[in-house]
């Protein structure tokens, strides 16, 4: 039953597991044809692994998608392969981290193996909430992606040399990760043949020694107070796109251009996700009349059911400067980076549906208890609704993070909101040892031999592992969430990663 249980506690963990699949041409769906879709939606951990350059063992792409330097590129991510529905977060879980994006110039982009040096043209990182005392509340480029119907866009550098290249988008979630690692990396690969006169081709790095587990961005904890944060990776090049994440909810980025007059629901030009005091180069000034600021949705997308036209109220977000040196450990320093917007980082014009559809209520529920599966309900510092929708309960998996999951998926009652649930197991679970002499001298049924306390003593000590099972309930919840705890905290251990991919191989 243990292991039943923990298989159904990670597997509420996967569920929230995305993957990168469609890709837009200034406003034009281009659906998959040119995607290398990963074999599935896990994420890469492991930092020696080649996973890191395009996934593991990704599917060919159909063919190529034409693009000319200085068009808009849209990347589009969703939970599962068969479904773009709007209404659902791009990548949930509370996986929050950056987005960012490569280009890698190759001989054919459709033969390319993804050896070769990538330079990054994207980043949508971090930024401060005012309001937020715990870096999980502040403002990631993966919230942008949730309540964005999945997408973010940024343009190809208009000086960039002609050719095919490799497209790399990614997204980092650093819900598990720590100083030792633990960071999960979601990428996909789209092949691109580039035109243009340009002669621009930056040095880039290579894949997967770019990065490691414990390196600037990566080996970082988002649940304490942050300051700063540094984007993983080399540094943007020049005539790249660095956009300020802006969204804690569903809602309209700023900065979108408005519905073509006439235009259906399901044809509305998407909206821009650049701040209104930040707007890029790229956009027109007359939206309406560029294809780069009017998009219509793709047939398969789903189409909003209503519009909202009033966008999510957002603190306003800091703007760090992508030259600003970024430490390598959490920073809690009075010491803030300098507020910028440098004319050679160009705002992002993350794409989404101008007409959002409205959803029925918080995404994550509310306070009346209803907070939905695998939406998180508690945790430290945590300050959002804590009561779980029917059938569900509100299950720990490390003092930072509790998640709503269907009941018995614990195998037990439903852990106390406490930081350090799963060290209070241990006392309890040993309690019973202490009195192991006292237990053992009635079952002899006779108090006349003095010697027998003394020859169970020693039995004591083992016979407090084997008495585990006998303590019901409780120390089948105590199990479980030591080991769920174990795997969160050690997430940057080989061993621990180990278990969980073992894991994770059985869905």
């Amino acid at each position: 039953m243990k292991t039943v249980a923990t298989i159904a506690a990670l597997a509420a963990m996967a569920n929230a597991h995305a993957t990168f699949q469609q890709l837009w041409k200034n406003g034009k769906d281009l659906e998959s044809t040119c995607a290398r879709l990963p074999s599935t939606n896990s994420p890469i951990e492991d930092y020696t692994s080649k996973a890191l350059q395009c996934n593991v063992s990704p599917a060919a792409a159909k063919g190529k998608c034409a693009f000319a330097a200085g068009d808009t590129v849209t990347i589009e991510m969703h939970q599962q392969f068969t479904s773009r529905d709007c209404k659902t977060e791009a990548i949930g879980g509370a996986h929050w981290g950056p987005v960012l994006a490569y280009l890698s110039k190759v001989e054919d982009a459709a033969t390319a193996d993804g050896s070769s040096e990538f330079f990054k043209i994207y980043e949508n990182t971090w930024a401060k909430n005012p309001a937020a005392s715990q870096g999980d509340n502040d403002f990631w480029g993966t919230k942008d992606l949730n309540y964005n119907c999945g997408k973010l866009d940024f343009t190809i550098p208009k000086d960039l040399a002609a050719g095919d290249y490799l497209l790399r988008a990614e997204a980092i979630a650093l819900h598990a990760a720590g100083p030792a690692g633990g960071a999960q990396h979601y990428v996909t690969c789209y092949q691109l043949t580039v035109t243009g006169s340009g002669t621009l081709a930056p040095k880039g790095v290579t894949f997967p020694e770019a990065y490691s587990k414990t390196g600037p961005g990566l080996g970082f904890s988002i649940h304490a107070n942050l300051d700063s944060y540094p984007a993983p990776g080399p540094k943007l090049i020049a005539g790249g796109t660095t956009a300020t994440p802006s969204l804690l909810t569903f809602g309209t980025l700023s900065g979108a251009p408005a519905p073509v007059a006439g235009a259906p629901a399901d044809e509305a030009p998407v909206a821009s996700a650049s701040s209104a005091a930040a707007s890029t180069p790229a956009a027109s000034s007359t939206p309406a009349a560029t294809p780069s600021s009017s998009v219509e949705d793709a047939k398969p997308s789903a189409a909003p059911t209503e519009p909202s036209a009033t966008p999510a109220e957002t603190p306003a977000p800091v703007v760090s400067s992508p030259a600003a040196p970024f430490p390598v450990s959490n920073s809690t320093s009075s010491a803030a980076l300098p507020i910028a917007t440098s004319s050679s980082a160009i705002a992002s014009t993350t794409l989404a549906t101008a007409v959002r559809p409205s959803p029925t209520g918080d995404a994550s529920g509310d306070a009346s208890g209803s907070v939905k599966e695998f939406y998180q309900c508690g945790g430290m510092n945590y300050k959002g609704a804590t009561g779980c929708a029917e059938g569900l309960e509100c299950k720990q998996w490390n003092p930072y993070y509790f998640q709503c999951v269907k009941s018995g998926s614990s195998n037990g009652s439903q852990p106390p909101p406490s930081n350090n649930a799963p060290s209070t197991g241990a006392p309890s679970n040993n309690a019973p040892s202490t009195g192991a002499p006292s237990n053992n001298g009635p079952s002899n049924n006779t108090p006349a031999p003095k010697p027998e306390p003394t020859n169970v003593t020693p039995e004591a000590a083992p016979s407090a592992a084997p008495s585990a099972p006998a303590a019901g309930a409780g120390e089948k919840k105590y199990t479980l969430e030591t080991f769920i705890a174990f795997l969160e905290e050690e997430a940057g251990a080989e061993k621990a990663a180990k278990i969980r991919r073992m894991i994770e191989a059985l869905f």
